[in-house]
C-alpha cells in the first residue's frame, strides 16, 4: 500500500446512511481523485453494522473509480467464524488492505460483547487476518496522546508493540492538533522497537462543536490558542473553516518537513477543507 518514497496523502470516509448520502459520497471521492491519494478508506459502522456494505463500497471505489482502498474491519461482538468470513469477503473482492480494529463500545454504555470464540482486542483480529489472508497489508491504529481507555501510556505502548509483532505493516494515528504529540510518540515507539511507518491522522476543523465531541471520544486535545481562535469565529462557518484550514496547513507542512511518511485526512465525507489543505501543500 505504501510504496512511494515521498509523502503520501490518503482520505478517510464514513459509511453513508441513505441512498442520497451514498451518491454524495461517491461524487466526493471521484472529485477528490484528482488530488491523487495513495488510498482512501471506508470506516465500518458501530459494532460492524455496515461490514458487508463497507466491502461492497470499497470494491466499487477500486473498480469503478480506480483508487486503492483500505477496508476497516472491527472485531467487537463477532465470532471467529464471522470474522473469517468477513476477511475472505475482503480477499474475494480483490481488496488487500485491512485496518484491524477492536471497535467502539456501545453508545448506551453497556459492556462489550465477547461471543465465545470471538475476539476481545485488535491483536486477536490481527492474528486471524494473518492466518486467513497472510498476503494482506494489515494496518493498525495508534494514539499519540494515549488511548482514552488507558491512562498508563507505557502500557498502551506495550500493547501497540505486541500488535506490531503479531503482524502489522503500517500504523495510522488518531487525530491530534499539536505536532509535538506525534513526534514524541514516534520517538517513544522507536525506542520500544516499533519500526512500522507511523502515518499522522489529520482532522481539519470545520465545526467547533463537532471537533469538541470527537476529541472527547478519542482523548485528543485542542491547543488553547486554536480553541480561542475558533471560539472567536462564533457562528461564522466560513471563518471557522478558514481557521481550521490555516492550522492544518501549517501542521501538515511541519509534519512533512520533519519526515512524516504521509498524511491521513479524516474528511467526514466533505471535500473542501481537505482539498484546500492538500492544494496549499502542493
Amino acid at each position: 500500500m505504501l510504496e512511494s518514497g515521498s509523502p503520501l496523502f490518503s482520505f478517510e470516509y464514513f459509511p453513508p446512511k441513505t441512498a442520497k448520502g451514498e451518491r454524495k459520497l461517491f461524487d466526493t471521492i471521484r472529485a477528490m481523485k484528482s488530488l491523487k491519494p495513495a488510498f482512501v478508506s471506508i470506516t465500518c459502522g458501530a459494532a460492524g453494522t455496515t461490514r458487508a456494505r463497507t466491502v461492497e463500497w470499497a470494491e466499487r471505489i477500486k473498480n469503478d473509480i480506480g483508487l486503492q482502498v483500505l477496508v476497516h474491519l472491527t472485531c467487537l461482538g463477532m465470532t471467529r467464524h464471522e470474522l473469517v468470513d468477513a476477511i475472505r469477503a475482503v480477499r474475494s473482492a480483490g481488496l488487500s488492505n485491512i485496518l484491524a480494529l477492536r471497535g467502539d463500545p456501545a453508545q448506551d454504555g453497556s459492556e462489550f460483547g465477547h461471543p465465545e470464540g470471538g475476539c476481545k482486542y485488535a491483536i486477536d483480529l490481527i492474528q486471524i487476518i494473518r492466518d486467513v489472508y497472510p498476503e494482506a497489508c494489515v494496518v493498525g491504529a495508534c494514539y499519540p496522546e494515549g488511548h482514552v481507555e488507558e491512562a498508563d501510556k507505557q502500557l498502551d505502548l506495550d500493547r501497540l508493540k505486541a500488535k506490531c509483532d503479531t503482524g502489522l505493516d503500517v500504523l495510522i494515528t488518531q487525530l491530534f492538533f499539536e505536532n509535538r504529540h506525534y513526534f514524541e510518540f514516534v520517538s517513544r515507539a522507536r525506542d520500544a522497537g516499533i519500526q512500522q511507518q507511523i502515518i499522522p491522522g489529520i482532522m481539519p476543523v470545520t465545526n467547533l462543536k463537532q471537533i469538541e465531541k470527537f476529541t472527547r471520544m478519542c482523548g485528543a486535545t485542542i491547543p488553547p490558542e486554536l480553541l480561542t481562535k475558533l471560539e472567536a469565529c462564533g457562528d461564522d462557518s466560513e471563518a471557522v473553516l478558514a481557521v481550521g484550514v490555516e492550522h492544518a496547513t501549517v501542521q501538515c507542512r511541519d509534519l512533512i518537513d520533519r519526515g512524516a511518511p504521509g498524511l491521513h485526512f479524516y474528511t467526514l465525507n466533505k471535500s473542501p477543507a481537505t482539498r484546500m489543505i492538500v492544494e496549499n501543500l502542493k
